[in-house]
């Protein structure tokens, strides 16, 4: 086993054997099987290209045997930066025929999370686009090749491809000159990493979620029976494909498994994406509640022809009741299916088949019944039914511990393995679950996770600030944004155009940025002589309400 990955204890991984969880199956061999199974089928569209299973077998395998002819070996680290194209597609399982672990970097990722994570995988690989917007990513990996020894190969899908990098594009067009027999003799514990995902975090440091083949394949496989994946399902594809979500709840891996089809967009506006649910005949969308609020609010809904949805899976964050009914009412052939999950693991979904007033209401339950899930206090003790509680969790998808952080390990995992996920839910009288809240100093925007100690760490380092707190303030679309509460130095001020500039040359993703600054004298002190964050989040919450009501 890769060193720094918690392994299950063994008395648990017989039981996950025994009962048919785990395969003790790579993902690369799974895959194999259905691109053979499937081979005439159409897998992947994107634009006007349109990839059968044997295409994307095809691109997967000549991807690999590049891989290799550049050194690559299986349990290296390559970090994905890539977009929501054909080509993520063909490297994510070229990456698995080779045994490479790819680490899910999000598009917005700029060089202070880059940097970190080759830093903290000792990744030997990177691939990119060579721009996204305006910003080179070229450059970024210039940068960081530069710093960091391990990064020695870059992948770069685009035109702008520096001497020493490799184009993706060219890679795929060429034979590689080696022999596919040097991808059968490849061994792949299924007990190894497949996919390092990343948790959204309280800390500066990113911490790594090690998703095992065993582990993945469950996730994927049963989560596309709670979707009701069939062969004839297509998925579109909005959100990042790199998210847990999107990639494997059951997302590109769960209805690939199933022979289904899989559609990607760059794009999440409406206009962009209604034409493409019609011409496609989607049956599956998967949707923060900010997206999902957008499109109702398009007035190009009503003239676009839904009828083929039938699944509208939301994640990311609690979706209010009023939107799931809004929403049936607008597009009458779907039904609005809530789940709640984590890059860690556990996933909870409303079945289809749940009452309405529970799948209003809940974010449903667990997708296995091996999932351990228990609402602690803060002694650690059960809490009553219909009482709030801290989640913990464990089972034969969730994590046993971050990869190399013994330290916060020990804090996030009680001594019998369950992980404490610092969300705050009760348990509904249906048995399903209710999200009340979260114990962790997160901001939830529009399903990204922000750890307000990284973005306070990073202002503290402005010469005009003395103390920052970071906390949510309410948004109607997006639930919530960033706002930051500054004391600054003496005779000193700053703007938020000022501290925004700032927070960008430091290399931070834009979604990360505050989107308000109150300058205050002091901050309001908890009984324990903190800082009382949900004071100043009650302060900002009542400033934004009485703004409304002027």
């Amino acid at each position: 086993m890769l060193e720094g990955v918690v392994p299950y204890p063994p008395e648990l991984a017989a039981r996950y054997r025994q009962k048919g969880y785990w395969e003790d199956r790579s993902l690369a061999s799974v895959f194999d099987e259905v691109f053979s199974r499937f081979a005439d089928r159409v897998a992947v569209v994107s634009g006007a290209e349109r990839l059968t299973y044997r295409d994307l077998a095809q691109r997967a395998e000549r991807l690999a045997l590049h891989l290799v002819r550049l050194g690559m070996r299986p349990l290296d680290r390559m970090v994905m930066q890539l977009p929501n194209i054909p080509e993520f597609i063909a490297l994510y399982f070229a990456l698995q025929k080779v045994g490479v672990i790819p680490v899910m970097a999000l598009p917005p990722h700029r060089y202070l999370e880059i940097r970190r994570f080759v830093g903290l995988t000792e990744a030997v690989g990177y691939a990119i686009a060579d721009r996204a917007g305006d910003f080179s990513l070229v450059e970024l990996a210039e940068r960081i090749r530069k710093e960091q020894p391990s990064l020695r190969v870059v992948l770069v899908h685009g035109d702008e491809v520096p001497s020493g990098f490799f184009s993706l594009r060219q890679l795929l067009s060429e034979e590689s000159g080696h022999d596919r027999e040097a991808l059968r003799h490849i061994q792949i514990d299924p007990t190894d990493p497949a996919v390092f995902q990343l948790s959204g975090g309280t800390t500066g440091v990113p911490k790594l979620i090690p998703r095992t083949h065993n582990d993945y394949l469950y996730n994927s496989r049963q989560a596309g029976a709670m979707l009701d994946v069939r062969p004839d399902s297509v998925f579109l594809v909005v959100l990042p494909i790199a998210h847990n979500f999107p990639l494997a709840c059951a997302g590109m891996q769960g209805f690939l498994l199933r022979g289904a089809r899989v559609v990607l967009s760059t794009s999440t506006r409406g206009p962009d994406v209604f034409p493409l649910i019609e011409r496609e005949r989607i049956t599956h969308l998967g949707v923060v509640p900010a997206l999902l609020i957008r499109w109702l609010n398009d007035p190009l809904l009503s003239k676009s022809d839904l009828s083929s949805v039938r699944v509208i899976q939301s994640g990311g964050q609690r979706l209010q009741p009023e939107i799931k009914r809004r929403t049936e009412q607008l597009i009458p052939s779907a039904t609005v299916q809530e789940n709640f999950g984590m890059g860690e693991g556990l996933l909870t979904f409303v079945r289809l088949e749940d009452p309405e007033t529970v799948r209003m209401e809940t974010v449903g339950r667990p997708m296995c019944p091996d999932d351990e899930v228990k609402l602690v206090d803060n002694e650690g003790q059960e809490v009553p039914d219909g009482e709030i509680g801290e989640l913990a969790c464990r089972g034969p998808y969730t994590l046993r511990g971050y990869y190399q952080a013994p330290e916060h390990n020990a804090r996030a995992f009680t001594p019998d393995g369950f992980y404490l996920s610092g969300d705050l839910m009760r348990k509904h009288p249906s048995g399903n679950y209710i999200v009340e809240g979260r114990k962790k100093d997160l901001i939830n925007r529009g399903g990204e996770k922000i750890s307000a100690e990284e973005i306070e760490n990073l202002i503290l380092a402005h010469p005009a600030v003395q103390n920052v707190a970071c906390v949510p303030m309410p948004d109607p679309v997006l639930g919530e944004r960033t706002c930051a509460f500054i004391i600054p130095k003496p005779a000193a001020s700053i703007t938020l155009e000022e501290l925004a500039r700032f927070l960008t040359e430091a290399g931070i993703a834009k979604f990360k940025l505050p989107e308000r600054v109150e300058l205050v004298e002091d901050f309001p002190l908890s009984p324990f002589g903190k800082v009382s964050k949900l004071t100043l989040t009650k302060r900002i919450a009542e400033m934004i309400q009485a703004e409304t009501r002027g």
